[in-house]
């Protein structure tokens, strides 16, 4: 389907808008103000292609309400005549203008949107609960392992608000994790990830911090301005130590939980500061060390402590090795995408459990798939595979 014969096709394409846009502009065609700006916007070089599917958005709409329709061709027409009020469907529900790829996508208004978008997770997650979910914020710092628990909240509906910081850019050694492609390079990762959330939901609120966390941004990220809400959870995943000590400074502060996948053997760590107010940080792995004791310290001081916070003797065997290679053999710490997938899915499950109310304890947890899917001859007594040998 195409926008009514009113509103041109676009006929000239475009790459896209500039590398600092992330959020998507929402137009209601139903009134005259929104009908001129979506002509104008449709007849502009700026658009690059139309997707409208609002009819079967619709039909979707109407079967989540009643099941039984779903066959019934007379029963979805009359249901569509009595949601749309007498409005053309073409101007009805939400027209989105997306800068940074040309795109412009006809949606269901907003709370339909929300309930056709989240009908499959029932009835893992009810709609009480998925409307409780869509009221809360969360933080998120780093992403580039960040990008995968982002953009999972974002799939699954744990949160409607979000704050998501990195001062860095994506670069090609990222792609090997990061969702991304070579037409993202040199784009804030904080934007990136913002753009991959609005793509899922244009109706999220979503706040970018693109210099990461400093002195100077750190009480915005938490509390908000003018205004807004703090935050309910934060998801911390950034390499720089002064920012994952003053993350937590902050969150213990203010009585925020805290979750941060540490991206080797599964390791999902949780700090339940709003349970706690007291617990020592990193649960005093850090050695009562604070952000600005970090802030003094030298590279050797900083691994070491970092080390300590991660469990170094648990580390796997390859991150184990990789340590002492960082700066010579190896630019930095060795990441896979499915550990990084894994990752986002331990953070978005536990986060939704702990906004839900569930008692989920402070602690550490390993989701090691090596021990849990292990190779033939793992936990195989060693006579019986030297004796399989033999046979062979």
């Amino acid at each position: 389907m195409v926008l009514h014969r009113s509103v041109p096709r676009p006929t000239v394409l475009t790459p896209g808008a500039a590398t600092s846009h992330f959020r998507p502009v929402l137009l209601d065609a139903s009134s005259p103000e929104g009908l001129r700006e979506l002509e104008a916007l449709a007849a502009s070089s700026s658009v690059s292609a139309v997707h409208d599917t609002i009819e079967d958005q619709l039909d979707e709409l109407i079967r989540c309400e009643d099941p039984a329709l779903a066959h019934s061709t007379g029963s979805l027409a009359a249901s569509r005549r009595r949601i749309c009020g007498g409005t053309p469907l073409w101007r009805w529900g939400t027209w989105v203008f997306y800068p940074w790829n040309g795109r412009l996508v006809h949606v269901l208004p907003r709370e339909g949107f929300q309930r056709v978008r989240t009908d499959r997770n029932r009835n893992k997650i009810d709609r009480a609960q998925q409307r409780d979910l869509r009221d809360r914020r969360i933080g998120v710092i780093g992403l580039s392992v960040g990008n995968s628990a982002a953009v999972t909240l974002a799939m699954e509906g744990v949160g409607g608000s979000f704050r998501l910081a990195d001062f860095d850019t994506v670069g090609l050694s990222n792609l090997n994790r990061l969702r991304a492609g070579v037409g993202d390079l040199g784009v804030s990762k904080a934007v990136l990830a913002a753009r991959q959330m609005f793509e899922i939901d244009p109706y999220l609120d979503i706040e970018v911090f693109t210099d990461g966390l400093t002195e100077e941004s750190i009480g915005s990220f938490f509390d908000g301005v003018g205004g807004t809400r703090p935050l309910d959870l934060v998801v911390e995943e950034c390499d720089t130590v002064w920012a994952k000590v003053a993350a937590r400074e902050c969150a213990r502060h203010r009585g925020i939980p805290v979750l941060m996948d540490a991206n080797d053997r599964g390791l999902l760590d949780v700090e339940r500061f709003d349970r706690e107010p007291h617990r020592p940080l990193f649960h005093g792995r850090g050695g009562g060390s604070t952000s600005s004791d970090v802030a003094r310290m030298n590279r050797g001081e900083l691994l070491s402590f970092l080390l300590a916070v991660v469990d170094e003797p648990r580390l796997s065997p390859a991150m184990r090795d990789a340590v002492g290679e960082i700066g010579r053999s190896l630019s930095s710490w060795p990441q896979l995408a499915s550990g990084v997938m894994l990752g986002g899915a331990l953070v978005a499950d536990t986060a939704r459990r702990i906004l839900l109310g569930e008692l989920i304890p402070s602690g550490r947890t390993y989701v090691d798939l090596d021990e849990l899917i292990p190779a033939i001859g793992q936990r195989i007594a060693p006579a019986f595979v030297r004796a399989m040998e033999e046979v062979r």
